[in-house]
């Protein structure tokens, strides 16, 4: 075992039922890392192009971040990676809780899973034996009882598993563990789903060698006993609300996304309504906190609300109130407890359900559907009884539910009629709930990124409200002074910011780590790994990462650089009234100039040759070129 990583995957066929384990030399983690950046070579690789995402050969890999599975702050996430069943790109999906570190102590830096069984299993990977198990006292629970169920079997382990929404095949269905923690875009349920593998069971005994763990923890000591003296600011936030805080201020500034992209708050979701699912209404309900694995902010909750029923659900995130509060304009809180729980047992991506319930409220409201369609449902804003039969006729593909469950893109094009102009996506994925009109770097993001339509990726503007910022971030990293112009400078910041974006979650942190205090990352790395990285090193890291993630997506037959974001996402035309009144956002300039940083052709985003030589990736040229 090397310091920090085990240099060792895991490859499982469910086909045959057969594993294997693949030892890595130390130079391909120092140019991955791990995460996701690790996945992208190793499937790059080993994926053959144009797969079928659902088919025999589509591999799903599970990989915990380099710095995972230690106590470095912030660390504890995991990210699930392949081909994109539902737009076709490279695809990811990030998740914390503590399903992640436990790969690392059952001695892997990475599984990968190809094949389809030919009945339902599940794999174990307890105590150094792996096994492929018959899952069909398990195959058709939800996600909830499924890891209840397998924890009584098994005992103290971590779980990672699909619900129904995933069985289905459903192209906007996650992957859940710790009972609510998803891994909910891109589609990997149904990758899951299609291979007929129910769960995967870890219980690890393995301990990390770190090259100097007594340092590893003076540096996690120093920086969490900060976040704890810490009053105010966005820690104060976090620890107290977690991303609700953003329930009422995104909404009233602008940022959330109104009446499916189409609305305002002053006409369609005023401040008054906005306060019925506030922070502090949801946290009437709050039992305890909860917190991912290394974290000392901790921003999860832990929920019981006697009025449904329900002894015990995680508090649903910001993204899941705005999907199902203001993008549907109901202000219902009940009713978003409910939808938070049945999408976490069904393994349903929340973003992605409340925009195509968005979309179908909107063909109802204009005749495209009638009650004809949709079972007797009256589908009309804020009608929030009838949104819940809807999710679970899309949980269960029922009636018109079948049509929905894979995204409204999809849907559109089954409907018809006109229709594809309410369904707001990127190439298939239902935008996040942060507007592109008050965030201009989403619309970079949103329509350009190898992940399209995600909020997680790189936007300067998402991060730059911190230390970062004020470049007091990790020592050594400095954005341009003018980066909220537009102009080379701020080309610049998107191409630093995204790199930012790419090594941070190879290395498995949390988004949020960005916006909290100044973190030691350069010295954490060295004390656990025993390397003398520079700033400059992990920079080019991200690019490589970055332009492999672009590749792929490349390899896969889809030009990003011809995508286009709907109108209502860039304000195209202008709206006439609300925050975003007159605004039309130059996205497309913003790709062109981040291209020539990132050294891309800024007409097509093919990455240069000499780009590719340079981060060596020149296995990619006889792909491309």
């Amino acid at each position: 075992m090397l310091n920090e990583y085990f240099g060792k995957i895991l490859w499982i066929d469910l086909s045959n039922g057969s594993f294997k384990e693949d030892v890595l030399p130390e130079e391909i983690y120092r140019q991955y890392l791990g995460g996701y950046g690790l996945a992208a070579k190793l499937i790059y690789d080993n994926l053959p192009a144009k797969a079928d995402p659902l088919g025999s050969e589509a591999i799903l890999g599970f990989f915990p971040g380099l710095l995972t599975g230690t106590v470095a702050p912030l660390s504890g996430r995991y990210m699930i990676a392949g081909k994109s069943p539902l737009t076709g790109t490279w695809g990811d999906a990030n998740s914390g809780g503590f399903f992640g570190p436990e790969i690392k102590k059952c001695g892997y830096d990475g599984i990968l899973i190809q094949g389809i069984a030919a009945t339902p299993k599940y794999i174990t990977i307890i105590d150094d034996e792996v096994k492929i198990l018959d899952a069909s006292e398990v195959w058709g629970l939800d996600a909830v009882e499924t890891e209840d169920k397998l924890k009584e079997k098994h005992g103290k382990v971590q779980v990672a598993c699909i619900g129904q929404s995933s069985e289905k095949l459903s192209l906007i269905s996650g992957i859940v563990n710790d009972k609510g923690r998803i891994a909910a875009r891109s589609g990997f349920g149904a990758v899951m789903g299609s291979k007929k593998l129910k769960a995967i069971v870890l219980k690890g005994n393995k301990k990390i060698q770190l090259s100097n763990k007594d340092l590893l923890l003076s540096h996690t000591k120093d920086y969490n006993n900060k976040i704890a003296a810490t009053s105010g600011g966005m820690v104060s936030i976090f620890k107290t609300y977690g991303t609700t805080a953003g329930n009422v201020f995104s909404g009233s500034s602008g940022d959330t996304p109104i009446k499916n992209w189409a609305g305002n708050l002053k006409d369609d979701f005023p401040t008054e309504r906005l306060n019925k699912i506030s922070a502090g209404e949801i946290d009437k309900f709050k039992e305890k906190d909860f917190g991912c694995f290394s974290c000392p902010v901790r921003c999860g909750a832990i929920m019981k609300i006697p009025e449904l029923n329900i002894e015990e659900t995680h508090r649903p995130e910001y993204e899941t109130c705005a999907a199902f509060g203001p993008l549907l304009l109901n202000d219902d809180l009940m009713s978003i407890f409910t939808l938070n729980e049945i999408c976490n047992r069904a393994g349903l991506d929340t973003i992605s359900a409340g925009g195509t319930v968005a979309f179908a409220i909107e063909c109802f409201e204009n005749g495209l559907i009638n009650k004809d369609d949709t079972d007797g449902l009256e589908l009309t804003w804020g009608n929030s009884q009838e949104i819940i039969k809807l999710v679970n006729m899309i949980i269960n593909r029922e009636g018109i539910g079948d049509i929905l469950a894979d995204g409204c893109k999809r849907a559109s094009e089954k409907i018809g009629k006109g229709s594809e102009k309410y369904a707001i996506t990127s190439l298939g994925q239902e935008l996040g709930m942060h507007d592109s009109k008050f965030m201009s770097s989403l619309g970079l993001s949103f329509a350009f990124d190898p992940t399209p339509g995600r909020h997680t990726t790189s936007s300067i503007d998402m991060v730059a409200m911190g230390p970062l910022a004020r470049n007091d971030l990790i020592e050594g990293f400095i954005l341009p002074k003018n980066f909220r112009k537009m102009g080379d400078e701020r080309f610049e910041a998107h191409m630093l910011v995204n790199s930012l974006s790419q090594f941070s979650n190879s290395l498995g942190l949390c988004m949020f780590s960005s916006m909290f205090l100044k973190y030691p990352l350069i010295e954490l790395i060295k004390a656990a790994t025993g390397w003398d990285i520079s700033i400059e090193e992990l920079i080019k890291i991200g690019l490589r990462i970055q332009t492999l993630r672009q590749a792929f997506t490349i390899r896969e037959g889809v030009i990003l650089a011809e995508n286009e974001l709907p109108g209502r996402a860039i304000g195209d035309p202008p709206f006439e009234s609300g925050p975003h009144q007159g605004k039309t956002i130059d996205y497309k300039s913003d790709y062109q100039g981040f291209c020539e940083k990132i050294g891309w052709n800024p007409k097509n985003g093919y990455p240069l040759k000499e780009t590719l030589i340079d981060l060596n990736l020149d296995f990619v040229i006889k792909d491309l070129y």
